[in-house]
């Protein structure tokens, strides 16, 4: 089962055999800001959040996932890791899912490790527009195929090596180190998990949808039984209402942001520029949606999260619901785990959804 387990490094799948990782803290860096998160065990299966940060970037410091300003965004990353109040100097990071390529491919069973190494790397040849010296790769064995008990179904994932390298190089510029590097999509389903185990039946055999609200993309991720059967991006995100707000108010992108953040905006705000957003966001999602029905086999969606900073926007998961006929709800998934009182609930509720890679990323020194 696919669980987000991919760890790429510049040593040929040596993540593979290195032992249990040590505490770790999630950084998910984004188009905006640097989120970052660290869990601790509370026993049985259950985790605390120990803490968290999230700390804004300069404008196309990253643009659509490549950082393009590496000073900066290390200036981010410190600042952030300040912050926290951390001792912990071990992250788990993405890569976004746009820079990776991955495939499911079926080998035989019971091969040794060096066999499937060797063969998985034979067949990356057939699918990877690169040569393999300029890619990380790595894989992971799903499970047995269903259509053959002889053999295995096994993914393989493969990104540039320039997209992990510099995620690395941000960490190493501060003092700070990069010992596992997921995919920003398989993080966020790591800690969709444990929202889905509070539905009825864990969510087994429903069709649930991960609409992640970025600030220019929207990607759009649909399961089975934890495991993706669509993924889709759209261009649509929150920059487009901080867009709205510079036009409406004459306001310099910083200062539109800022006041999206604060609310120190005019009485006509939620009328005139926020209420017209939102709907717009509906016709997306609905959008997103009608691409899955039309193409796949499958017919509707049981249960919708929405994440990302702009799903704290409050009522958006009604708008959302109504518009695309689907329980709806925003994403948290603190919502079961123990939260200690140095930190304040009401916040953590609004910055929850864009937690999501972040906490998915923390909940990788879990790994057995």
């Amino acid at each position: 089962m696919l669980k987000g387990k991919f760890e790429f490094n510049t040593d040929f799948f040596s993540s593979l055999i290195k032992p249990k990782s040590p505490p770790l803290i999630g950084v998910d860096i984004s188009s905006s800001s640097v989120k970052m998160v660290e869990l601790s065990s509370s026993g049985k299966g259950a985790y605390r959040l120990e803490r968290y940060t999230i700390e804004p970037l300069p404008h196309e410091a990253v643009v659509d996932g490549n950082i393009m300003n590496l000073e900066q965004v290390g200036d981010s990353v410190r600042r952030a890791w300040k912050r926290m109040g951390t001792r912990i100097k071990t992250l788990a990071m993405a890569v976004p899912s746009a820079a990776v390529i991955t495939k499911k491919i079926v080998l035989d069973a019971g091969q040794s490790e060096d066999d499937m190494e060797a063969q998985v790397e034979a067949e990356a040849n057939q699918y990877i527009p690169f040569a393999l010296e300029e890619v990380d790769l790595d894989f992971q064995v799903l499970g047995p195929d269903p259509n053959s008990p002889e053999q295995v179904e096994v993914m393989l994932a493969a990104a540039r090596k320039e997209k992990v390298e510099d995620r690395v190089a941000v960490a190493e510029t501060v003092g700070l180190k990069t010992t596992v590097m997921d995919i920003d999509a398989f993080a966020a389903q790591n800690a969709l998990e444990l929202m889905m185990a509070e539905l009825p039946d864990s969510g087994r055999d429903q069709t649930i949808a991960l609409v992640d609200i970025g600030a220019s993309i929207m990607n759009v991720n649909i399961l089975i039984n934890n495991q993706s059967v669509y993924m889709r991006e759209q261009p649509f995100g929150g920059l487009q209402l901080s867009q709205e707000i510079m036009r409406a108010y004459g306001m310099s992108m910083e200062e539109a942001d800022a006041a999206k953040r604060n609310g120190n905006l005019p009485d006509n705000y939620q009328g005139d520029v926020l209420a017209p957003f939102m709907d717009t966001l509906g016709l997306e999602v609905v959008r997103a949606l009608q691409f899955f029905f039309t193409s796949t086999q499958y017919s509707q969606v049981d249960q919708l999260y929405l994440s990302g900073g702009t799903a704290s926007i409050p009522d958006l998961a009604e708008v959302v619901a109504e518009r695309t006929q689907v329980n709806t709800v925003i994403a948290n998934p603190f919502s079961g785990m123990e939260i200690p009182s140095r930190i304040k609930r009401a916040q953590l509720l609004i910055d929850s959804p864009s937690l999501l890679v972040s906490c998915g990323l923390a909940l990788r020194r879990f790994d057995a």
